[in-house]
């Protein structure tokens, strides 16, 4: 395979990688203030992603892909709030163990990182369409 081609794989690998970042990212923050559904039930998880890589054998090159996603086992906040519906019997309310900054942090690198891979991928684009023009142009 072309070497060309072989960034075009590279990097839409990339960008499908990112993009379950932001995906879960997402769902994080969505979540920050979910509390269980009954009194004393444990509220939403954290869900963090690990990539792996895999090798392509077209191209011969290392490929990322979201290897797992898992759950962050950090301890959940508690805040003291009896009217809450959410509340066990000594008025305590369990909140997810999300950090809305720790979220954008991590939303901002994946959105950095899928930019990257976008700005790869019009490069090679435009160096396939210059070597086409070469081409052309020599007939």
């Amino acid at each position: 395979m072309d070497a060309l081609e072989a960034s075009m794989k590279i990097s839409g690998a990339g960008l499908e990688a990112q993009s379950s970042r932001l995906r879960v990212v997402a769902e994080n923050m969505a979540n920050a203030r979910s509390t269980g559904p009954t009194a004393g039930a444990n509220p939403y998880v954290r869900k963090t992603v690990t990539f792996a890589n895999e090798l392509d054998r077209a191209t011969g090159a290392e490929l990322v892909h979201v290897g797992a996603v898992g759950v962050d086992r950090s301890p959940f906040r508690v805040e003291h709030d009896p009217g809450n519906p959410a509340a066990d019997k000594n008025g305590n309310v369990k909140f997810p163990n999300v950090n809305i900054l720790t979220e954008v942090a991590d939303m901002r690198e994946a959105n950095r990182a899928y930019e990257a891979n976008l700005q790869v991928m019009k490069q090679t684009r435009d160096l396939l369409t210059m070597t086409i023009d070469l081409l052309k142009g020599s007939q």
